[in-house]
């Protein structure tokens, strides 16, 4: 902070806030409505409105009231500072407010600051080949998407870590306050420090309604808003009304009140003078009418301060000339021949409001992340390396390589890189991370605590929306990380993944977008190693939802072994604009690959393990045994010994895929496999069965297109779960061993002599692992490895 905040305004600031704040409105309105005459140069008729009505207006002039009053305090402070609208669907007054500031012209020419770049910023909006009616994207100044609600302060918060000078400004709408998202994340403040972070000024903007009725905070008695908000460790401040300019006044001095309070907090703990105290943060509640300076009645009904001013209060204006006079009348109320000029650009007075530069909100590039991203410092992978003499002959715990790199990546990046985990670290294996840093935590310690404190830069809350969503705000605003979780739970936050996907589809259309680190995340305790906890937490679900992403955003990784699993990590901390979902389970597990094998196979990412089948390559095999996925590849490597051992005549080719997203087409994914390549390994006409980590579908669904696809018979988690053992997992899912053994008899066009014995043989090892778990129910703590140690 630079410097302090007047809370009085003077009359020129007070014009100025007024002139911008009605310009602001009418550009709002205008987006909504017009597609023609966007200066009232003559009066309104039925053919200057748009065939259909789309946009917010409800939250828009509350949202345009917070920018106005936050720019006066950029510029008289120079404070840099990003502004996250929660209501998203009040984006023509964030588009606007960027065209006012400028930016917006400069980024998109076409859109001019005259009268033809104001007609095509009315007609742009909510239009085929336009703009959406939310913050998005396409806005500039924006890192966050407001089509889904829920998750600005998640965002915000993200955005300030590690990021001492920025102040992020998070509007939360009244509706939004309801989501189980943001319910969630208030308590975002007692994980910043404010020596070493920035800090978020949340404002909650209680108009008192929604779509279609009333909210529950908006209705609440004010003491009770205020406890709640107390009781998560806010400094309450309030401003209610909706008179002019008394409004302008109060909101001033309150900012002003905010701001010296953020100052000193910062100030204090950055100047020695601070005993390590979670501070009390300043945080708004404004209170302003729905649809402020609306119409209040359209046909004889209260429509200001109501919901019905929610999205769009005159909806039959080409049809109602009562309600195109109303129009008119409503646009004329904002003086728009003040507010612009002869040639349609903003007047000087409303020039005059926007910060110089960059300190524009609207230009932040802090709101472009990828404008600040310094690549991260990554020691060698190499040397965290498991040493494996023969495939198969070594056990470890992979992720616990994946810690050490990740400890080492903390210490060389000290304000770029961090690990997000809902209270798993530990059980993930990456617990290394806590030889050079503590948790965050900025409430008291106990002397049981263990790695946590004040001074922690390692994000652990138990809840998958705020370690998504702080990492999504921390990667748009140009920093690198990872979000480890559960794989089950990862569902939890699967909308989070699905949107931040749009966002970097989006995004890559954008040119002035520069590109920003990718959301990485790393899933464990997978399904099939889950027997101690249950059916509750086995699902593979998040796999899925990552390959309905358009192939120029979408990842999806599955490595084997320790090896693979650092060559894979190490390429996507280094990579920008994806999600990475990288799936490997934390249990002692097979080592198949030395590094320099893992390296070459996850370049290629996938390949034929010549050494677990019986082809030779010199004719195509009897059948191909694929996998992808660390369990599933253990069951297919011993299936394939099995066959080697039984049948040692029968051709058994072994592929295993670490790169899923190499499967499909080229021309559907830009990590396809060259026909060429696909053919190589699996052959044009030879039947594969392919293990597969997680649901069956996804592999058909990837192959589509491929020679003979229909060969290609899948065994994946199918919602059988159990608490037995992990073998069991793969018995009741009909992908163990000897269930792919029998795939192959079966779907073999060659069968060698032994080979209706064999099958018979695993119909029997399958029944007497059937009694044996029965029998040994009570007993399964005890031998829960047995089936792996056969």
């Amino acid at each position: 902070m630079t410097q302090h905040l007047r809370a009085e305004l003077d009359d020129v600031e007070l014009e100025q806030l007024d002139a911008w704040w009605r310009a602001n409105n009418y550009l709002t309105i205008g987006q909504i409505y017009l597609q023609a005459n966007p200066l009232l140069r003559r009066p309104l008729e039925a053919g200057d409105i748009k065939p259909r009505l789309l946009g917010h207006w409800g939250t828009s002039p509350g949202l345009s009231f917070i920018y106005a009053h936050l720019s006066r305090l950029i510029k008289q402070t120079g404070q840099r500072a990003i502004y996250l609208a929660g209501p998203g669907h009040g984006g023509p007054a964030l588009v606007a407010a960027g065209y006012l500031e400028g930016t917006y012209s400069e980024i998109y020419p076409a859109v001019s600051q005259d009268e033809a770049g104001l007609l095509r910023l009315f007609r742009q909006f909510s239009a085929p080949g336009g703009i959406p009616s939310h913050v998005s994207v396409t806005t500039p100044g924006s890192i966050h998407e407001g089509g889904e609600l829920g998750y600005v302060l998640v965002h915000a918060f993200g955005s300030v870590m590690d990021n001492p000078e920025l102040l992020t400004v998070a509007v939360v709408g009244d509706g939004e306050a309801e989501t189980g998202p943001l319910e969630g994340s208030w308590k975002g403040i007692s994980f910043i420090n404010p020596a070493r972070d920035g800090a978020v000024l949340p404002i909650l903007h209680l108009n008192g309604a929604k779509i279609a009725g009333p909210t529950v905070l908006g209705r609440k008695d004010p003491a009770e808003v205020r406890s709640l908000l107390e009781g998560h460790g806010y400094d309450v401040l309030e401003v209610e009304g909706g008179d002019l300019p008394g409004m302008h006044h109060r909101f001033a001095a309150v900012l002003a009140e905010a701001y010296d309070k953020i100052g000193a907090i910062q100030a204090a703990a950055r100047g020695g003078d601070w005993d390590g105290t979670r501070p009390r943060w300043p945080l708004i509640v404004l209170r302003s009418p729905k649809g402020w300076t609306g119409p209040e009645e359209v046909d004889g009904i209260q429509v200001t301060g109501t919901w019905r001013s929610h999205q769009v209060p005159l909806s039959a204006v080409k049809d109602n000339p009562e309600h195109l006079r109303l129009l008119e009348e409503w646009l004329r109320s904002y003086r728009p021949e003040e507010l612009f000029d002869a040639n349609g650009a903003p007047t000087r007075v409303i020039r005059d409001l926007a910060p110089a530069g960059d300190l524009r909100m609207s230009a932040s590039p802090h709101a472009n992340g990828g404008l600040l991203t310094q690549d991260l410092a990554i020691p060698d992978f190499r040397k965290y390396a498991v040493d494996v003499p023969e495939p198969g002959t070594e056990r470890a715990e992979s992720t616990r390589r994946l810690g050490e790199l990740m400890r080492d990546i903390y210490r060389d990046n000290p304000d770029r890189f961090r690990l997000f985990c809902p209270d798993e670290t530990n059980s993930n294996r990456l617990g290394a991370v806590f030889e050079v840093s503590d948790r965050a935590f900025m409430e008291p310690v106990t002397d049981a605590d263990v790695a946590i404190g004040r001074d922690g830069r390692v994000m652990e809350v138990l809840s998958e929306h705020n370690c998504h969503g702080w990492l999504e705000g921390y990667n748009l605003t140009g920093r690198h990380g990872m979000f480890a979780t559960y794989e089950a739970f990862a569902m939890v936050s699967a909308s989070q993944t699905v949107q931040h996907g749009k966002w970097l589809q989006e995004s890559r259309r954008l040119p002035w977008r520069a590109p920003v680190p990718s959301l990485n995340v790393l899933l464990t305790s997978t399904a099939w190693r889950n027997d101690h906890n249950g059916f509750s937490h086995q699902g593979p679900g998040l796999i899925q939802v990552v390959l309905t992403q358009r192939g120029d955003v979408a990842r999806v990784y599955l490595p084997p072994d320790a090896n693979c699993l650092l060559s894979v990590a190490d390429h996507c901390l280094r990579s920008r604009n994806y999600i990475n979902l990288i799936v490997i389970d934390k249990q002692p597990q097979l080592q198949w690959l030395s590094m320099d094998a893992a390296v070459e196979h996850c370049t290629r990412g996938a390949g034929i393990w010549e050494w677990a089948g019986t082809d030779d390559g010199t004719m195509d095999p009897d059948i191909v045994l694929a996998c992808a996925g660390d369990v599933v590849t253990m069951e297919t490597v011993a299936a394939a010994q099995i066959l080697r051992e039984r049948l040692p005549k029968f051709r058994v080719r072994v592929v295993n895929v670490v790169d899923l997203m190499t499967l499909p087409r080229r021309k559907d994914h830009p990590h396809g496999m060259s026909e060429t390549q696909f053919t190589e390994l699996f052959t044009d006409r030879v039947d594969v069965v392919f293990a597969f980590h997680g649901y069956p579908g996804a592999v058909h669904q990837l192959v589509h297109g491929r020679p003979d696809a229909d060969r290609f018979r899948v065994r994946g988690f199918i919602e059988e779960g159990t608490t037995t053992t992990p073998f069991d997992m793969t018995v009741r899912n009909r992908v163990s061993r000897y269930h792919l053994v029998m795939d192959a008899i079966n779907n073999a066009k060659r069968l060698p002599p032994g080979a209706t014995e064999l099958k018979a043989w695993c119909e029997r090892k399958l029944a007497e692992h059937e009694t044996y778990v029965v029998e040994h129910l009570e007993d399964m703590p005890e031998v829960r490895d047995w089936s792996l140690a056969s």
